[in-house]
């Protein structure tokens, strides 16, 4: 509900609704433009296997052919042979069928599905960046909409606190001076607030981009418990990442489309066998032709020589599929880094927990003694005025450490290959 008061003070928007973090993750996995990208182009990918497998099938193709010649005419240029041509109208079938090139066909195959494995593997890191840019905009909305409820409560004090000093100014019981000291710090609590409302709006746009919404809109966030305790094992959770991160999986899907087209390269060098067949039908032609016919062959290509064009794409290949092969290493590696960080920066949160809990405890106890203290006209306005900001600050930092946390605790879920 806080969220909601917050919004509509900020003038942002009225009637939201309420939206969970897993209902968030839903709308933008139903919604976001690059998840429904990334499917189309492993959709795109698959049929390309089917493109690639024609090669292996017959081919059927029907024609029908009509032609006109002077008597006894002959090909006589642009040819290495000079066949009869012959008055007629016919129609038949031809049928191709690859027998063999001893592998090749396979291999592309081969290298066309694990392409569409590595398009699938990169849809599904996709979706994973769609749901952390869902949490982490869902968790910096609830940051600022409690730094803003801090702001306003900070402006409502310190506001208390001016009025105090000033009708204590009138009465001649403070000076001029003091009363200065509490509106500058009146001033810089609204300027504050300020900069949390915008932040708040911010904060906002970002999460309706992150849910693939064409225009900002407003909800009233359901409050999420913190997570579990954190694991202790770093190395499992880095060997679960190296295993499980789709980024991985796609470029080791790449790594051996590579190997497989390198050896489909090499197969060039072999012959390819084929065989055709024809049959078909002449209703009207000259006398010399049958009024049917049918035919069958088969044909042996075998590369001889052509400028060590084979050559050069079979190196291609090869050094291609070795460049990938140090690309899933270094991968692996900045996998391994990233890991690390996270983990790190997890454990850094939860400890902010706890010690910005102490922080505000021990700045609300300056701040109660700073403010007796003036009140006795035992302290000064500027020793008031540093417990305040530093009873901001801390009140700040502990708001905001619980959401910080939570989304350290997803950046590690996401870098660790386990985020939901």
């Amino acid at each position: 509900m806080k969220l909601a008061i917050a919004l509509l003070t900020a003038g942002i928007c009225f009637g939201q609704q309420v939206l969970t973090l897993a209902e968030a993750e839903q709308m933008a996995l139903r919604t976001h433009p690059a998840l429904q990208s990334s499917r189309f182009s492993a959709d795109a990918a698959q049929q390309v296997i089917t493109e690639t497998r024609a090669g292996t099938l017959p081919t059927i193709f029907g024609s029908v052919t009509g032609a006109g010649a002077l008597n006894g005419s002959r090909l006589a240029a642009g040819a290495l042979n000079n066949p009869i041509i012959y008055d007629r109208l016919a129609s038949g079938i031809t049928v191709s069928q690859l027998v063999t090139d001893f592998g090749r066909t396979k291999n592309l195959i081969e290298t066309s599905k694990l392409r569409a494995q590595a398009a699938n593997q990169n849809a599904e890191a996709t979706r994973e960046q769609v749901i952390l840019g869902v949490q982490r905009t869902y968790f910096a909305v609830e940051r600022a909409q409690a730094v803003l409820s801090v702001a306003r409560q900070t402006v409502a004090a310190r506001q208390l606190v001016a009025d105090q000093v000033k009708a204590l100014a009138e009465s001649k019981l403070k000076s001029q001076l003091d009363l200065s000291f509490a509106n500058v710090n009146l001033a810089g609590a609204k300027l504050d607030l300020a900069d949390a409302q915008n932040n708040l709006q911010s904060a906002v746009a970002e999460l309706s981009t992150a849910l693939g919404l064409p225009s900002s809109q407003t909800f009233q966030l359901a409050e999420e418990p913190l997570p579990s305790d954190l694991p202790k094992d770093l190395k499992d959770l880095i060997d679960t990442a190296i295993r499980q991160r789709p980024e991985l999986s796609s470029l080791r899907a790449e790594q051996g489309a590579a190997e497989h087209f390198a050896v489909a390269e090499r197969d060039l060098n072999r012959p390819t066998i084929s065989a055709l067949g024809s049959v078909g039908f002449i209703p009207t032609g000259q006398a010399a032709l049958r009024d049917r016919f049918g035919a069958a062959g088969v044909n042996v290509n075998i590369p001889i020589f052509n400028g060590k064009l084979f050559h050069a794409r079979q190196t291609e290949a090869e050094l291609r599929a070795q460049a990938v092969a140090q690309n899933v290493k270094d991968l692996e590696n900045r996998v391994a880094r990233d890991v690390r960080v996270a983990y790190l920066n997890a454990v850094n949160a939860y400890e902010r927990l706890g010690l910005t809990a102490q922080l505000l405890d021990q700045a609300k106890l300056g701040l109660d003694l700073a403010q007796a203290r003036y009140n006795l006209g035992l302290g000064s306005i500027v020793e008031l005025s540093q417990a305040q900001l530093s009873e901001t600050y801390a009140e700040i930092a502990s708001t905001a450490a619980k959401y910080d946390y939570q989304t350290q605790r997803a950046i590690l879920a996401y870098q660790a290959g386990s985020i939901r």
